[in-house]
């Protein structure tokens, strides 16, 4: 393993990396190791949602090296791209649903957002030619 990958990439990609990994293990405590609805359950919680925000911000400027893409303005878009969508949207729906007391809503939007924009997007980013497949297979 190497980190010299990261350490060349551009900021927004080491500032997606910082808060990415951090989410990971946070959301994986939260959601199958806390006691639900306790104080550092919502404390943990914010800082989740604050690290998926910041992650969601910084990858809208990571340029899409693949086939198909967008450019607008100085950003190049790519189909990944879309799990931004999808975080600001679990993060919106996740709030929205804790403050009208739908438990039911903010599990699954929290469950949703981890298994989309964690799991999901977290494999696709070891794809061969991705920063994480050269840190850790090349």
């Amino acid at each position: 393993m190497t980190l010299q990958p990261l350490l060349d990439a551009p900021a927004a990609t080491i500032i997606h990396f910082v808060t990415v990994v951090p989410a990971f293990f946070l959301g994986t405590w939260l959601l199958f190791l806390s006691t639900k609805g306790s104080r550092y359950h919502r404390l943990a919680g914010k800082a989740y949602l604050t690290l998926m925000g910041v992650t969601a911000f910084a990858a809208i400027f990571i340029r899409s090296f693949a086939g198909w893409s967008v450019s607008v303005g100085p950003l190049k878009l790519g189909l990944i791209h879309l799990f931004i969508l999808l975080t600001f949207h679990g993060i919106w729906r996740t709030l929205g649903a804790i403050r009208q007391g739908d438990i039911a809503a903010h599990q699954a939007s929290m469950r949703g957002m981890y298994f989309g924009a964690l799991i999901i997007a977290g494999l696709l980013a070891f794809a061969p030619g991705r920063i994480m497949y050269r840190m850790f297979f090349a």
